[in-house]
């Protein structure tokens, strides 16, 4: 991979990490059921795609 390329990742992992916090924040404040668990299904689907680009590196 080039440096660029490694960039790339390192800049997406750096987003998908801080949007899971988001979305762990969000759920753990909010409490209408729906609402707890449509984040809490955004945080894992973002730490899903950080498992991803992980794999990646």
């Amino acid at each position: 991979m080039t440096p660029k390329e490694l960039l790339y990742i390192e800049d997406a992992l750096g987003h998908a990490k801080f949007l899971t916090t988001q979305w762990d924040d969000a759920a753990a404040k909010l409490s209408d059921p729906a609402l707890k668990r449509q984040a809490q299904q955004m945080a894992d689907k973002n730490r899903k795609i950080f498992t991803e680009f992980y794999g990646l590196i």
